[in-house]
């Protein structure tokens, strides 16, 4: 006995079509989404412009809301609990407003989820100090006297990261000269000279 997709689709009705229709490509996405995120290669985030953000009192970490993730969340969840709400019995308005409630509790809970993920990788990831007398190599030029902020390479904590960086020398310090680090100016500016072999 083969299942026959075409005669299936037929026999749904218009509102069942489009939470189908919105269930299966959102779920694929954030399947996909969702793997590329914990893997560490994120597609993320298209985020959507209206991005509200909530700073707190540890420097500021975005409490994102309407991100391309959160959105999936909420189009998946809207999705299938339209199509269980139908299955049930419910008419289509009490179908349509469920599975809206249910969409933006999907959005809510995903956007506490990274938030709090994103504390705690920035809580343990890197400490500003450990910065203090480490080499980089000079990504952008840095002018001369502190008169323009350049960026350098440096590793941290085991990671390489892209920092602002400003120098008291005489000269800029152009692309490709490796740096050492003599403090922290303030927040992640790094104060850096020319190393001297």
């Amino acid at each position: 006995m083969t299942f026959d997709l075409s005669a299936w689709w037929e026999a749904l009705t218009l509102i069942q079509k489009i939470f189908w229709v919105v269930a299966g490509p959102s779920t694929l996405l954030l399947i996909i989404q969702l793997i590329l995120t914990f893997a560490g290669g994120e597609i993320d985030d298209i985020d959507i412009d209206s991005d509200i953000d909530f700073e707190t009192d540890h420097g500021g970490i975005g409490y994102q809301f309407l991100t391309f993730k959160n959105v999936l969340g909420f189009f998946t969840m809207f999705g299938w609990i339209g199509m269980a709400c139908l299955d049930f019995g419910f008419g289509i308005f009490i179908s349509v407003v469920v599975a809206f409630i249910a969409g933006l509790i999907m959005m809510a809970l995903m956007a506490f989820l990274f938030y709090q993920m994103s504390k705690l990788q920035q809580s343990g990831s890197m400490r500003i100090e450990s910065a203090i007398d480490q080499t980089g190599e000079v990504y952008l030029t840095i002018p001369k006297n502190r008169d323009g902020v350049g960026k350098i390479n440096i590793t941290l904590n085991g990671t390489l990261r892209e920092m602002d960086a400003v120098t008291d020398d005489p000269e800029p310090l152009k692309n490709g000269s490796i740096v050492q680090v003599l403090d922290i100016v303030s927040g992640n500016l790094l104060l850096v000279t020319k190393r001297l072999f």
